[in-house]
């Protein structure tokens, strides 16, 4: 089943030369979601949090972040999250973002859930 598009909860926090960009998100029957950025990003992706929420996903969620290319600059980091633990990944294995929207995108989340993910981005 195709993701259900969204809106997406997007807060960001603006500390010098870096961002802390939150988003939320809720999944749809079939367990996944969809959402675009109303904003556009540029610079290096130096960490990510993924919150599995009150109402906890499926574990081995999946998430992706993609740019307006359609590249996941997450570079995978996202894929199997866990159902019950905040989980972090650090700047060597993440991507850079360029002048883009961002696409947060969940997958096989289950029905209804709630999770919640944080990307910080140096510029």
């Amino acid at each position: 089943m195709a993701a259900q598009a969204g809106t997406i909860a997007e807060t960001i926090e603006q500390y010098g030369s870096y961002r802390k960009l939150r988003l939320a998100w809720t999944s749809a029957t079939g367990g996944g979601w969809t959402g675009t950025t109303v904003n556009k990003y540029t610079g290096k992706i130096i960490g990510l949090k993924t919150d599995p929420g009150a109402t906890a996903p499926t574990d081995n969620y999946d998430i992706t972040l993609a740019d307006s290319d359609g590249d996941d600059v997450l570079l995978g980091a996202g894929i199997d999250r866990d159902t019950a633990n905040t989980e972090y990944v650090a700047s060597a294995s993440l991507g850079m973002v360029v002048d883009s929207a961002l696409t947060l995108t969940i997958a096989g989340a289950g029905d209804a859930k709630i999770g919640a993910i944080a990307v910080w981005i140096q510029h």
